[in-house]
């Protein structure tokens, strides 16, 4: 019965891009292996292309790279008709590499999926027939539970007992780190942002929560890490502009008329790479940013950090009654997506109208949404109030930290003109309590200040 089933029915584009997602995504590719056969592509060079992709994971129980694959098939098929069907996979591989277009992979790897274990299913049913006939009802219920199974993630879990030494080791985080010395500090963000975590910056408009995601991104570029960052306000070229700023230590608003200075400082730096991304404003969903990354994987870009700027305006892959739940939904995608690639993420969230005139900005902050605190790993809040802009003093506070201390306080400078956020020099953080006590304390000293000026002014005038 199988051997007249295939992807036929779907068209040559759909099973090339099946094989393309194979060769991208080795987790799904690990399901995959389970469930689906070679004879499901009526195409030849794509039967040999997946036949020498599955057997090569066989054996060494890992898939081999894009190059690697090339190899290999240059080696297999050296001579006679085999050299058309060579010819006809490099073809195909390097077709993939140049313009990948994996905008629709994600709905390709779900059908494809659920057409293998469908497939499985139905082997699965005919043997238990077969078995019954011959008296082997017993072993009915295992053949159907193992089909069941086929093609889910590998992965069982963390057995608690056996695998007691894979968790009492030091775990080493692989973090980000932000560049902020207090904040990196191991009692706090415990070297930074780890892989899979979801990080966002909260602060109402103007204080600089654009500018802070800017200056992640340059820190980690000097460290030699890969960065992309997605922007959904500001054009490609002014995001540009402030990591030029950031990095070269130049305002933003010289960075032109300063660009043969900016290029002499770039021949002495040793950075990581950078892609910056510019989509319209609610345009973007998870789904686009996801697509984006297939294809800078496609061209042998590995990112080390992504900046999101910013989630509050990207679209929800689901239409909701209410902004809250699609605004909740949003965030719980790009934590899925930071936790699939391991790969953490920053992102940035509006605070609502009422944080322009707090001290602190907290959680309760946070526009339209509480859910969006509920499913980040770290959030800090950035807040200053319209008459300290002038001077550039600032307040960054450690709202929630799954890695550490939070409820700090820092007392920071904001250079929009460099996109450089920092700590004050020789400044401690402070709790919460401590500094609503120090914020008291200032109040009432200008509150007594004040009442003097005034009793004076009284004095001298009778």
């Amino acid at each position: 019965m199988t051997q007249n089933i295939s992807f036929a029915e779907y068209g040559i584009s759909f099973q090339e891009k099946i094989v393309q997602s194979l060769l991208i995504d080795h987790k799904w590719a690990e399901q995959m292996s389970e469930v689906m056969r070679v004879e499901y592509f009526d195409l030849k060079y794509l039967k040999y292309l997946s036949e020498k992709y599955f057997h090569y994971h066989r054996k060494y129980r890992t898939f081999p790279t894009i190059q690697l694959l090339i190899s290999i098939v240059r080696d297999d098929l050296k001579t006679g008709t085999d050299v058309l069907l060579r010819d006809k996979i490099i073809e195909f591989i390097r077709r993939i590499k140049t313009n990948p277009d994996v905008g629709d992979h994600q709905y390709v790897k779900e059908k494809s999926l659920d057409f293998c274990r469908k497939q499985a299913m139905k082997e699965a049913l005919e043997q238990a027939v077969d078995m019954i006939s011959n008296g082997e009802d017993e072993n009915v219920l295992n053949v159907i539970r193992s089909a069941l199974t086929v093609g889910t993630p590998a992965s069982v879990g963390h057995n608690f007992f056996e695998d007691m030494d894979a968790r009492l080791v030091k775990i080493s985080r692989s973090a980000c780190p932000t560049g902020i010395d207090q904040l990196d500090a191991k009692s706090i963000l415990n070297g930074g942002l780890s892989r899979g975590e979801l990080g966002v910056i909260v602060a109402p408009t103007g204080v600089g929560k654009s500018h802070f995601l800017v200056q992640l991104g340059a820190h980690a570029l000097k460290i030699g890490k890969n960065v992309v960052h997605y922007t959904f306000e500001l054009s490609e070229t002014a995001v540009g502009i402030r990591y030029d700023s950031n990095l070269c230590n130049i305002p933003s608003n010289e960075i032109i008329e300063r660009k043969e200075e900016v290029k002499k400082q770039y021949e002495t730096m040793n950075l990581g790479k950078l892609f910056i991304k510019e989509y319209p404003t609610s345009s973007a969903s998870v789904i686009t940013i996801r697509s984006h990354l297939e294809k800078l994987l496609l061209r042998g870009f590995q990112p080390s950090l992504i900046l999101i700027d910013y989630a509050d305006i990207m679209r929800s892959t689901r239409k909701f009654d209410s902004l809250r739940h699609e605004l909740k939904l949003i965030y719980e995608e790009i934590r899925n997506l930071a936790s699939e690639a391991s790969i953490p993420i920053w992102t940035a969230s509006q605070a609502n109208r009422g944080a322009s005139q707090s001290d602190i900005v907290g959680l309760e902050n946070m526009s339209e949404a509480y859910g969006k605190a509920m499913v980040a790993d770290i959030v800090l809040s950035l807040s200053r109030k319209p008459h300290e802009k002038s001077s550039g003093i600032g307040r960054l506070f450690v709202a929630k930290n799954r890695a550490g201390r939070d409820g700090l306080v820092f007392p920071i400078e904001i250079d929009t003109g460099q996109s450089k956020i920092l700590i004050l020099q020789d400044a401690e953080a402070q709790s919460l309590h401590d500094h609503a006590r120090a914020h008291e304390s200032t109040m009432k000293l200008l509150l007594q200040e004040k009442w003097r000026e005034v009793s004076a002014k009284r004095k001298s005038q009778l």
